[in-house]
């Protein structure tokens, strides 16, 4: 079994819903990706997005660190950064614990 087998793409979430809500796979596909625009700009801003019982999506900073050139050993300045981060919610915990 290949990793493909468990990867569900954007294409693939825009399929299903437009089956299971009879609504067109365009309509569907700008909904999709204006939700994903939406939680992009929130993101960009510092807001957190938090999808009740999903899940919520944040920005993490992280300070500047002391680290090591992996192939000389000589001491680096790793700069600061902001990354994106997702904390699952109760709901979505749940239902993948019972997957066990």
């Amino acid at each position: 079994m290949t990793n493909d087998e468990h990867t569900v793409s954007k294409k693939n979430i825009i399929q299903v819903v437009s089956e299971r809500t009879q609504v067109s796979k365009i309509e569907v596909k700008e909904v999709v990706e204006c939700l994903l625009d939406e939680i992009t700009r929130n993101l960009v801003q510092d807001h957190e997005v938090r999808l009740v019982g999903f899940g919520s999506f944040q920005v993490r900073k992280r300070i500047s660190r002391e680290g090591r050139n992996p192939q000389t050993g000589d001491k680096i300045t790793i700069a600061s950064t902001r990354t994106p981060t997702f904390l699952a919610g109760k709901a979505l915990k749940d239902a993948v614990k019972g997957r066990l």
